[in-house]
Parts: structure tokens; sequence; C-alpha cells
């Protein structure tokens, strides 16, 4: 939709064309159902906390049917909105069904119609990935995001394979929704953090609301009662069983480019079967055809996917004329509440080595909402030019957003910390661990 809408303004003639239900994977099955299920899972814990403030209330009931009714009711009014956006769209320029190459400026849709464009945008998405003998064994017991938000009532217990960003908030949510909830991941990592040190502090967080088996690869099937059971060895080689109501897939996605025959758009591939394309400008190869979004695996979150939707649309329409892509930092946030954020590639432990390490790991506001503070790291090279960090802990969401502006600003800490931090706020935790980078300066 940002490809086609950029391309338009331009006054480029354009046609767009869908295969499935439309309402994109943000608003349908993605961002917005997610949290809307986390909104309703705070408001769980957070009345069950309430004592800590002297208030006392009734011991807390989940109405399950009554949480899906609202995250489904919700839900449709986001999908509503964009399905909106596409009816204004005028009908001769909207095509539906599913598009393959014929060659590389020919499109076939089903068997009803032939496009030939001077440039063709790809921007297909992505779909969960399910092992086949999981789906075999266990059939629709076996749910992903882009079904889960169909249930009814809440699951009395469930097991979620991916302990990566998409697994790790559907599993807080549920856990604290009042389902038992058990996370698994072959890794031994919650939630993708690279920084040791805030990767302790996470691991350690969830571990006090989630059942973890880190470390682990389960083998699962239906028992006579038609519950998945579920079967592991632990760290020390015990086998452990656990049967539960559902199993739900979160182990990452694949781009959805399967049909699109790219064969015959002469276009290069990598092992996976993804167009070789360039990141500036999102052009396959040497070819008219660009590639935006989640469909070619590069930044797979929403907002970058739109950014490439805009851009891919421009230099499409604009075609032989290229623009390449303004450079941003990498963003991209848990919403696990205390959040998870990273800003920038992340932590690696060889180029560390010339970092300077700024760190927070209090906050008197955090204190005073009766909130765990986390902790901050922010890193700089060795000029102290900020470079990004990996944040955990209340609205890291924000703090996420104020970092990576003064990265793209290319600012040091020093030039940071003139910026106003307001007194008592959460963004003081940035600024302690930017006045931790100051204090290294050479």
């Amino acid at each position: 939709m940002a490809a086609r809408q950029a391309a338009a303004a331009t006054g480029a003639k354009v046609v767009l064309i869908e295969a499935g239900r439309g309402g994109t994977t943000c608003a349908r099955v993605g961002c917005m159902p997610s949290k809307l299920l986390l909104a309703a899972a705070r408001i769980a814990r957070d009345a069950r906390g309430a004592e800590t403030f002297g208030v006392r209330t009734a011991p807390v009931r989940v109405d399950g049917r009554a949480v899906m009714a609202r995250v489904q009711r919700e839900r449709d009014h986001f999908v509503a909105g964009v399905l909106k956006e596409v009816a204004a769209i005028p009908a001769r320029t909207k095509v539906h069904g599913r598009a393959r190459f014929a060659d590389p400026r020919t499109l076939a849709v089903d068997d009803h119609s032939l496009v030939t464009a001077k440039a063709i945008v790809i921007a297909t998405g992505a779909r969960a990935i399910v092992p086949e003998t999981l789906e075999a064994a266990c059939g629709d017991r076996v749910l992903t995001h882009e079904t889960v938000f169909e249930l009814d009532d809440l699951p009395k217990s469930l097991g979620v394979i991916g302990a990566g960003p998409l697994g790790l908030e559907l599993a807080i949510a549920f856990a604290r929704l009042g389902v038992k909830t058990t996370l698994f991941d072959e890794g031994d990592v919650v939630g993708a953090v690279r920084d040791p040190v805030v990767a302790e502090a996470v691991a350690s967080a969830m571990a006090k609301e989630l059942d973890l088996q880190l470390g682990v690869k389960i083998e699962a099937r239906l028992n006579a009662s038609g519950e998945v059971a579920a079967s592991w060895k632990d760290a020390a080689g015990k086998a452990k069983r656990r049967t539960f109501e559902y199993v739900l897939v979160a182990a990452g996605q694949a781009p959805q480019i399967e049909g699109l025959d790219l064969n015959m758009a002469g276009l290069a591939v990598d092992d996976d079967g993804v167009p070789e394309f360039d990141r500036k400008t999102l052009r396959c190869g040497d070819s008219a055809i660009f590639i935006a979004g989640d469909s070619n695996a590069d930044r797979p979150v929403l907002h970058e996917a739109s950014l490439q939707g805009e851009q891919a649309g421009l230099n499409a329409a604009r075609y032989p004329k290229l623009e390449p892509r303004v450079a941003s930092p990498d963003m991209a946030v848990i919403y696990t509440d205390p959040d998870i954020a990273r800003v920038g590639s992340g932590f690696d432990p060889d180029q560390a080595k010339d970092w300077k390490i700024g760190c927070s790991d209090s906050n008197g506001r955090a204190r005073v909402d009766g909130r765990a503070s986390g902790v901050v790291r922010v890193y700089a090279d060795k000029e102290g030019v900020l470079l990004g960090g990996e944040l955990f802990g209340p609205d890291a969401e924000h703090l996420a957003h104020l970092l990576a502006w003064v990265v793209q600003l290319g600012l040091n800490a020093e030039k940071a910390l003139e910026l106003p931090f307001y007194h008592p706020t959460l963004e003081e935790t940035l600024r302690t661990a930017l006045r931790d980078l100051a204090d290294q300066a050479d």
C-alpha cells in the first residue's frame, strides 16, 4: 500500500495486485491484535499488584471470552480502516488474484489477467514458519500469530515455541492473563537480546512470570484426550513431559515469495530463494524490479516495511532514475512491559572491544511507580559518537526513540546531554547512561 501510494503520487499509472483478504499483516494478525492482548494482560497484572500501593481489590478474575472478544472487535476496527483505504483506490487500478512472473516486465494474475509494467514492486510480506512434522502430528492444535487471535476463549494451557520477540510477547501476555504457559527455545537467549548484561536481566525477569525451557528441542503429538503431549530433555539430559491445550509456533517467518516464478524474471536469489537486492535502492540486481517490506527479510518491522514501500514505489515510478535511501539506525521493540528495545545493530562482542559503553540500572520514577528499573546500555565508538544500545525497562519503547534520534543526528554523549530531560521521568534512565559514557571521555 505504501509503494502504491508513493508511486501514484508521482503521477505514474499504478496497478495494485492482491491475493488475500487485505487489511495488512499489522492490523489483522500482527502489531495491533498482539498489543490488544498485551494491554489486557497489563491490566490483569497491575490489578493483582495493586496492594503494593495500599489499594485492595477483590480477587482478580479474567473473563477469557470477554478478553478475546475485545481483541477481535478492536482488531476488526483497525482492519476496517485499512480496507476503507483500499476501497477508495479506483477499481480499474486493482486486480485480485495471485501474481507470477511471465517475464521480467509481465505478471500473470491467476488465469484471468496479464499486467505489463515499466517497473514492478514485490511487497508480498511473510508467512509463519510451522514445522511440517508438528503440523501433521497436532493438526488444529497448532497455532501461529495468524490464527491465535481467532480463539473464542483463552486456552487453559499453552506451549509457545520460540523465545524471540513474537513468541515472548504472546507468551507473557497469555501468562499474565492466567494461562499456564511454557516458553520453549532451542537457544539460550530470551527476546533476541545480544548484550550479555541486558540478556541476564531479561531472562531473570521473564523467568519470574514464565516457565522458561531454553536450550531444548521438543517433540509433540496429540494424546488420547486430544491435547498436545510435548516431550523434551532439559539441560541436564532429564526427560520431561507436559500437556497443553494448544501449542503456539513463533519460531520465525519466511518471505512469502513462493509461487512468484522468480526464475521467469531472471532474478538472482540467495540460498533462501529471496531475490538479491540493493539495500539503498531496493532494486533487484540490474532489473526494473524492486522488493520491499517483510518479503525481503531485511528489517521485518512495520515502520521499516512502510518506509521501504515508499522508496520502492518512488524508484519504480521514476525508473531508471533511482534515489538511495536515507540511512537510519535499526530500531526494534518488544512490548513485554518492562519493554525490551534495541537501537542500532546491537551488541557485538568483537566490535565492543573498541566501544565505550554507558550503563544505567536505577531510576527514581520507576521506583515511585512500583516498577523495576531494568538496565540500559548505550554504545559509542572510540571518538564518543553514539552507535546505539540495548535497553530493558519500563517504557523502553520511548527511550529507544530518543536514542535512535540522537544516533541518527550523529551526536556524542556530551551533545546529547545538552538536550532537556525532565525530572522525575523514566527518560532520565537514558540520561544516566549517557552521563556514564561522557565520564569515559578521553
